[in-house]
């Protein structure tokens, strides 16, 4: 393998040194992780509009389809987390994105909604077996100096997959049928797994042995972060940070479908190609966020956010594509800045339960954001959504201003 260098500012000294990143086809791979993780998450949100119109059902009942996979991901997410120091990661990973290929296959095989988003919620219980596994594969296979690095390389590909979920599926769908659009992506899941378990070099730690007795120490510790106020906070910020993105993105589907847009669902597709800013947005903020206080940091991303959510009330369809740019830019830099503060945050040896906790909570936003703002939109559509999450965000700004701790926000953003 070819090593790649790149330089990396020392924090203390200023300092510039040069570090390998290496195996290059490895890190690849991990991008490629990051990718099959969220293809299939959010890919049912350009599709919304033609779900309500085939199955006959409220906007709320086709918006469950979104929060179906969130859902499973939430209650998921602490197990698998705890289980993934257990187990040989490269093999939970591809096993993972294999059994994931399953629930979404039968996906295209659905009857009815009801069928439709219980094939959606497995989809969420299987995730986490990749995205969990892939970030304790990231820290333990790159040193201490290279790993923040290509955890940037792996968010990144989380972003491209979310992207390329909704443009597959939109696309797909408008031209044959939704069913195609899950055969299309169950296929590409099986895919990724062959090039993944081909290119992901055998995990050095094969896990530890299991032991019994080992699950009461992690329930202890998970119960133990309900006293600790600072990750409390940090758990309500990541709900929040969720519910933002997904309300907006899941029911701007409907506006701009309607007059006088009329957008089709390949367009509404194509809306999405708004998260590959976040493949330039999501490392430059983090390189921001190492230079000043964490919480001056993900308060400037929320405004930039709530920004972005306000733009969408303007009556060009470019000013709103610009709001939705704003708007998923704050809301990613925001989720390194949580997760960086978590790291803090969490006691030492308690980290992983503190972010199973956390992945809950942040998921358990994104489950109600498919759901609520159904809601607002019987009351006062488009506006009334805008409305319901820029208060959220406000309340976010609240709980960094009096819940954060100073001292805890202070330092360099770095993964969990």
């Amino acid at each position: 393998m070819h090593s790649v260098d790149y330089v990396l500012a020392d924090r203390k000294t200023g300092a510039i040194r040069l570090d390998s990143l290496r195996p290059i086809g490895g890190v690849l791979a991990v991008a490629m992780c990051g990718v099959f993780a969220f293809i299939d998450m959010y890919c049912t949100q350009p599709l919304l509009p033609m779900l309500v119109q085939l199955f006959h059902v409220s906007k709320a009942a086709a918006g469950l389809t979104v929060s179906a996979s969130t859902l499973g991901v939430a209650l998921a997410a602490p197990i698998v987390g705890s289980y993934a120091e257990r187990y040989n990661r490269k093999r939970t990973i591809v096993g993972s994105i294999f059994a994931l290929a399953v629930p979404t296959l039968l996906a295209a095989t659905a009857h009815s909604l009801p069928e439709l988003i219980f094939w959606r919620f497995l989809q969420g219980i299987l995730m986490p077996g990749i995205f969990a596994t892939a970030i304790a594969y990231v820290t333990e296979e790159w040193s201490e100096t290279t790993v923040a690095i290509v955890m940037a390389i792996y968010v990144s590909g989380t972003v491209l997959g979310g992207f390329l979920g909704r443009f597959i599926a939109g696309m797909i769908a408008d031209h044959y049928t939704w069913r195609w659009s899950f055969v299309i992506l169950g296929l590409a899941n099986v895919a990724g797994a062959l090039l993944i378990a081909a290119g992901l070099p055998d995990a050095r730690n094969s896990g530890l042995a299991y032991h019994p007795h080992q699950a009461e120490p992690h329930l202890l510790r998970a119960l133990r972060h309900l006293k600790n106020t600072d990750l409390l906070v940090t758990f309500a910020i990541g709900f929040n940070i969720l519910f933002a993105l997904v309300s907006i993105f899941t029911y701007i589907t409907f506006h701009l479908a309607a007059p006088p847009y009329g957008l089709s669902t390949s367009a509404l597709s194509l809306l999405f190609s708004v998260y590959l800013v976040g493949l330039v947005a999501t490392p430059v903020g983090g390189l921001l966020l190492t230079r000043m206080d964490l919480r001056r940091g993900i308060m400037a991303a929320i405004v930039l956010s709530l920004v972005g959510v306000l733009c969408t009330l303007a009556p060009a369809l470019w000013e709103i594509i610009v709001g939705l740019v704003l708007c998923s830019s704050g809301v990613f830099i925001a989720q390194a800045a949580a997760i960086s503060y978590l790291r803090r945050a969490a006691p030492a040896g308690a980290r992983v339960s503190a972010a199973g906790l956390y992945l809950s909570c942040y998921y358990i936003g994104g489950t109600v954001a498919g759901i609520l703002p159904g809601y607002a939109w019987r009351m006062g559509g488009w506006t009334a959504c805008v409305a319901l999450t820029a208060t959220v965000q406000l309340l976010t700004i609240a709980l960094i201003l009096f819940g954060w701790s100073k001292r805890t926000a202070v330092g360099i953003a770095g993964p969990v």
